[in-house]
C-alpha cells in the first residue's frame, strides 16, 4: 500500500514539475498569436479559426501565422525598446516615496519606490502628445503593428525567462533562489523570487511597469484604430473607459499588490514574466480588439448600466483589498463598516524557527467569503467584455481563463495559508465556511 501511494506521488510530482510546465510553455506562445489573428484576420471568429484548421491542419496554420512574425519586424522592435525604455526611466526618475515588500522566507526585505500613479499618468499623456499632437507618430500604431510586437514580444520573453533562470542558478539577487531539480519546472516557475537587474527589479518592471502600463496604451490604440476605420462607438468607449479605471486602480493600488501572494511565492520565470510580456497584452485586450472590427451602439440606458455596475465592482474590488490591508497595518486598531474588526490571531513559524503571528480579518467584505474580492474582479471583466455583445465567443476567452485563474489561485493560496497557519487556518474556515461564492462556492 505504502509502495502504491510513493508511486503515486512521484507520478503527480512528474505531472506537477514537467507535464504542465512543458504544456504551457510550449501551447501558450502560439496561442496568443492564433488569438490574434482570429480577431484580425478571420472576423473574430472561433468557426473560421476551426475551418482553417480543418484545411490545412493545426500546424501549419500556426507556422503559417506565426513564421512570417516569429523574430517580429524593425518597427516592432522599435516600439518595444522605446516603450521599454521610457518605462525604465519612469521606474528612476518620478519622485515617489520608498516602501517595502514583506520579508522574505531568507529574511531580506524588497524595496521598492511608490510612483506608479505618475508613472501611469506620465506613460498616457506621453503617448497622446507624441502621437495627436506631435504627430511623431499615429496613435494606431500599436494596433497595425501587433502581430509583429507579440511575434518580437515571444521571441524575446523566451530568451529574457532563459537569462533569468540562468542568472537565478549562477548569479541570484539574493539568498530567497534555488532549484527544484526540474529544469523545465525551475524555467517555468522561476529560480529567485526577488530578481534585479543593474538596480531594477525585474517582478515589479514585467508585472506593473511592462504588463500593466502597455495594457492601457494597448486600448487606447485599438480604440483609435476603430474611430479611423468607423468612427468611434460608445461601445469602444465603455470597454475603454472600465479598463483605465481597472488599470488606474491597480496603480493606486501598487504597494499593496507588491505586498500580495503573488508578490511574495510566484519567482520570476516563465509563468510571471513571459505572462506579463506576452499573455497580458495580448489576451486581457482581446475583448477590445475584437470591437475594433465589430462597430456598434449600445443604447443609452444599456452602456450607462454597463458602466456603473462595471465601475462600481471595480470599486468594491479595491475597496476589499484595502480593507485587509488597513486592518493588518493598524494591527486590528480600526474599524470595519463603524464596527471593530473581527479577527484570528493566525500564529506560524519561519523558516528560521521565529514564531510569528498574522491578522485574518472575519468581518466586512473578508466576512462574506474567504475570497471575495475575485467576484468584484470577475464582475468588472465581465463589463468591459460584454459591450462585445454575443456575436462570438472569442469576447469572453479573457473573462474564461481569468474565472479558471483566479480558482486556482484560491486554491494555492489556501494550501499555503493551511500549512502555514495551521489549526487557526481551521477556524478561520470554521468562522468564514465560504470559499468564493456565498452559500454557493
Amino acid at each position: 500500500m505504502s509502495s502504491q501511494t510513493s508511486n503515486l506521488k512521484k507520478i503527480q510530482r512528474w505531472v506537477r514539475h514537467i507535464i504542465v510546465p512543458f504544456l504551457l510553455i510550449t501551447c501558450c506562445p502560439p496561442i496568443v498569436m492564433l488569438v490574434w489573428y482570429t480577431n484580425v484576420h478571420l472576423d473574430g471568429s472561433i468557426h473560421n479559426l476551426l475551418s482553417l484548421f480543418s484545411q490545412d491542419g493545426i500546424f501549419q496554420t500556426i507556422y503559417t501565422i506565426w513564421a512570417p512574425l516569429f523574430f517580429g519586424t524593425k518597427t516592432a522592435w522599435k516600439i518595444l525598446a522605446v516603450f521599454a525604455a521610457a518605462e525604465l526611466i519612469l521606474m528612476k526618475l518620478l519622485p515617489g516615496r520608498k516602501f517595502t515588500g514583506p520579508v522574505t522566507p531568507k529574511g531580506n526585505v524588497p524595496v521598492y519606490k511608490a510612483n506608479g500613479v505618475s508613472a501611469f499618468i506620465s506613460t498616457l499623456v506621453l503617448f497622446y502628445v507624441s502621437s495627436s499632437q506631435l504627430k511623431l507618430f499615429s496613435p494606431t500604431i500599436i494596433y497595425d503593428n501587433f502581430g509583429a510586437l507579440l511575434g518580437a514580444l515571444n521571441f524575446f520573453s523566451l530568451l529574457f525567462c532563459l537569462f533569468l533562470y540562468v542568472k537565478g542558478r549562477y548569479k541570484p539577487s539574493s539568498t530567497d533562489s534555488g532549484t527544484t531539480g526540474h529544469v523545465v519546472f525551475d524555467y517555468f516557475w522561476g529560480m529567485e523570487l526577488y530578481p534585479r537587474i543593474f538596480g531594477w527589479d525585474v517582478k515589479m518592471f514585467t508585472n506593473c511597469r511592462f504588463g500593466m502600463m502597455g495594457w492601457g496604451l494597448i486600448i487606447m490604440s485599438y480604440a483609435a484604430k476603430q474611430t479611423e476605420l468607423y468612427g468611434l462607438t460608445n461601445a469602444m468607449v465603455i470597454a475603454v473607459a472600465l479598463q483605465l479605471f481597472y488599470i488606474a486602480k491597480f496603480f493606486w493600488w501598487e504597494t499593496g499588490y507588491l505586498r500580495s501572494m503573488d508578490i511574495m511565492y510566484d519567482r520570476a520565470g516563465f509563468c510571471i514574466c513571459w505572462g506579463c510580456m506576452v499573455w497580458l497584452p495580448c489576451i486581457y485586450t482581446s475583448p477590445t480588439l475584437y470591437l475594433v472590427n465589430h462597430p456598434h451602439h449600445l443604447s443609452t440606458p444599456i452602456a450607462l448600466l454597463i458602466f456603473v455596475v462595471g465601475a462600481s465592482c471595480i470599486f468594491i474590488n479595491y475597496l476589499a483589498d484595502r480593507q485587509r490591508q488597513y486592518v493588518r497595518l493598524k494591527n486590528g486598531d480600526c474599524t470595519v463598516w463603524r464596527k471593530q474588526p473581527e479577527l484570528i490571531f493566525a500564529n506560524y513559524k519561519t523558516e528560521w524557527g521565529e514564531e510569528k503571528q498574522s491578522l485574518l480579518l472575519v468581518s466586512g467584505w473578508w466576512g462574506i467569503s474567504r475570497h471575495f474580492h475575485y467576484i468584484p474582479e470577475v464582475l468588472g471583466a465581465f463589463c468591459w467584455s460584454v459591450p462585445a455583445l454575443f456575436g462570438s465567443a472569442l469576447p469572453y476567452f479573457y473573462l474564461t481563463f481569468l474565472i479558471l485563474l483566479l480558482i486556482d489561485r484560491a486554491y494555492r493560496q489556501e494550501r499555503r495559508c493551511a500549512s502555514k497557519y495551521g489549526k487557526d487556518w481551521e477556524k478561520y474556515c470554521e468562522r468564514v465556511p465560504f470559499r468564493l461564492i456565498p452559500f454557493i462556492y
